[in-house]
């Protein structure tokens, strides 16, 4: 383990931000933690845990030491003969472990595919996409106490799980250093395709890559739709890849962070009184239950994409910064665009949106 002085962090942050390090270090195993723990550059400065870089906006330089998690290895725990269990370390990329999943069938988390950043951060953002979260598989979450230096194994519940929140990014943030989680997948389902761009795609007319085994024989499904009986882990994935690519920038062609934004959440009153001026507004009820909504304003889910396209700033650039042309929600670096222009970006988009629907857009994005 070598803690280093004044370190370059441009290519350990998507939105390749210009900044340093005033002490940086490379974590390759848990025993290391030990020694990192008890050294006067940890003990004595401000401390930034780093995975991916793919959740973060730097808006000046960090004075302190930054930690990369480069834990890794993925194993099956245990499984019996309808689920597994399977542990991750931190530092493995996120879809990596995804691609680990569906290669070998298992249900669960085939629509978080393609999810930027890496193992570790994933339960500290509850990570989701096409209707699925990480709360939906994950059985705990390993993490060790920065202040005492013991390892606490933190059950699914005590996580604290909400939309793209939990307690690692609430109470307990920058309190605990996140080692591993351990998922539980299913080995035989029917997945999630209820959300509306995915079934979209996997109703068009199926393509040569559709092909999945069956009773150890591939079929090819047929022209026309999918039939629901051959839609598979790698089918799913497949199809959240490709929407994704064709969406999404890729950060090694364009810096961003993925969505920028959350979505919104609304009370049924307010939803139908936007409804009656914008009845094109699009939205999604989500259940109403207490604990689903803690923290929310309702259980209504609308479009923060939506919100930002119609206020006109879809594809809008200003300076080296601007608003994806294909997904209002990602905002992205053109080439030397400080953390301070993206950020003021945002806030312009913030003040946009409250002024045109008096709703608030909140940052996905974590700001340092």
């Amino acid at each position: 383990m070598e803690i280093i002085k004044n370190y370059d962090l441009t290519k350990l942050n998507t939105f390749g931000i210009s900044v340093r390090a005033k002490f940086f270090v490379e974590l390759n195993d848990e025993f290391s933690l030990k020694k990192l723990f008890i050294s006067p550059e940890f003990k004595n400065n401000e401390k930034l845990f780093l995975g991916g870089g793919s959740n973060i906006l730097f808006t000046k330089d960090f004075d302190g030491i930054v930690i990369l998690n480069r834990l890794k290895g993925i194993k099956i725990l245990e499984e019996n003969s309808e689920s597994v269990f399977i542990r991750s370390m931190g530092g493995e990329i996120w879809h990596d472990l995804v691609m680990f999943t569906v290669n070998h069938g298992y249900w669960g988390i085939e629509n978080l595919s393609l999810i930027p950043g890496t193992v570790g951060a994933a339960p500290v953002q509850n990570i989701g996409a096409y209707g699925v979260e990480l709360k939906d598989t994950l059985e705990n979450v390993e993490a060790y106490e920065i202040k005492t230096g013991k390892k606490n194994i933190f059950k699914k519940e005590e996580c604290e799980f909400d939309y793209r929140y939990s307690v690692f990014k609430g109470r307990l943030k920058g309190k605990y250093f996140i080692t591993a989680i351990t998922l539980k997948l299913n080995k035989a389902g029917k997945g999630n395709t209820d959300y509306k761009i995915l079934q979209e795609y996997l109703e068009k007319p199926a393509r040569t890559a559709d092909i999945v085994q069956s009773g150890g024989n591939k079929i090819v499904s047929p022209i026309g739709l999918r039939p629901r009986e051959i839609i598979s882990p790698r089918i799913i994935s497949d199809a959240v890849i490709a929407i994704r690519k064709s969406k999404l920038p890729d950060p090694l062609l364009i810096g961003n962070a993925g969505s920028f934004f959350k979505n919104v959440f609304l009370e049924k009153q307010k939803m139908k009184v936007l409804l009656e001026v914008y009845p094109e507004m699009p939205y999604f009820e989500e259940p109403a239950d207490a604990k689903a909504m803690s923290g929310k304003e309702g259980n209504i889910k609308v479009s923060a994409a939506w919100l930002i396209e119609k206020c006109g700033w879809k594809g809008k650039r200003i300076g080296n910064a601007g608003v994806h042309e294909k997904q209002a929600l990602v905002l992205v670096n053109y080439g030397g665009a400080t953390g301070e222009e993206i950020k003021n970006l945002s806030e312009q988009i913030i003040t946009s949106v409250f002024s045109k629907f008096n709703l608030t857009l909140e940052r996905e994005v974590n700001l340092i």
